[in-house]
């Protein structure tokens, strides 16, 4: 399966600033790009790529003052299959975990642990350890939050999505993982592309997705609080320990969001380019025929 993939993300900003992103496909996944764009501004501005502590790929630009544009589309190998589901796995005792995996155990900006550790305790310590508990674990998240983009709020934590009982994706995600590590399991947070295949499509415009991955016997497996289904064709772009740690985009400065584009879906089934429209020829042509 090809899955058609990319972005269009414009800001505005009053003077010339460092930005980051972290936008590109993981470089898990690179092997399976088998057509692309460069990453376009427009104005043009070059960028500089990282690797960052996760492993993630980001990228640097300076944004002129007035603001910047950046695009960017490919095409991905996909198996087509769902993610894998496992109940058999089992959790990994906390002295037996890999060096580089206690660091998901630990509290972070929006995974609270110290404040969510007892409900945890009192509503999974019952529930057989390591893929159930996981699983009843986004369960009770899938149950307890109501999803809607007009809640979406930058500064919301776990626990107070808890008490809120609403959320975006993050939110979703953020829950969950902070119940996860609560619980002596691993948890890490995931976004990346998303698309409606396999399910019914959602009328809402696309956007990137988050979820996270639990690390069960030796192995992390992806599971997604919000829709609790194993998807077809998720593209991971970055991992990390909470939102903090994966900004899509971040400005070392003041800068207002005036664009914001994600498509994603089989290509097979919609072979016609995306309508991009841009101020110069670079950007308002096709990208892939």
């Amino acid at each position: 399966m090809l899955i058609r993939l990319g972005y269009e993300i414009a800001i505005e900003c009053q003077q010339s600033m460092p930005v980051i992103s972290l936008l590109d496909v993981h470089p898990d996944r690179q092997r399976d790009i088998t057509r692309q764009t460069k990453v376009l501004t427009s104005p043009y501005a070059p960028s500089s790529v990282y690797r960052d502590s996760f492993g993630n790929q980001g990228r640097r630009f300076m944004a002129p003052a007035g603001g910047l544009r950046i695009l960017y589309d490919g095409l991905v190998q996909d198996s087509g299959l769902p993610e894998p589901v496992n109940t058999l796995a089992g959790e990994t005792a906390v002295e037996n975990l890999p060096p580089e995996v206690i660091t998901f155990l630990l509290g972070s900006r929006y995974c609270e642990t110290d404040h969510m550790s007892d409900l945890a305790w009192r509503l999974f310590g019952h529930v057989p350890a390591g893929w159930a508990r996981v699983q009843a674990i986004v369960d009770y998240v899938h149950e307890r939050l109501s999803f809607g983009y007009g809640y979406a709020r930058s500064t919301r934590t776990a626990a107070q999505a808890h008490e809120e009982r609403v959320g975006v994706c993050r939110d979703f995600a953020h829950l969950a993982i902070t119940l996860c590590r609560c619980m002596n399991i691993p948890a890490r947070y995931v976004n990346g592309y998303m698309g409606d295949i396999g399910v019914e499509p959602n009328p809402s415009p696309m956007d990137f997705n988050a979820w996270f991955e639990a690390f069960l016997d030796g192995k992390w497996y992806t599971f997604d609080a919000r829709h609790n289904q194993p998807r077809i064709g998720r593209v991971v772009v970055a991992r990390g320990r909470d939102a903090t740690d994966v900004p899509l985009l971040h400005s070392f400065g003041a800068h207002k969001l005036t664009t914001f584009k994600v498509w994603t879906y089989e290509q097979e089934n919609h072979p016609a380019t995306p309508p991009i429209h841009g101020t110069d020829r670079t950007l308002s042509t096709p990208l892939i025929a």
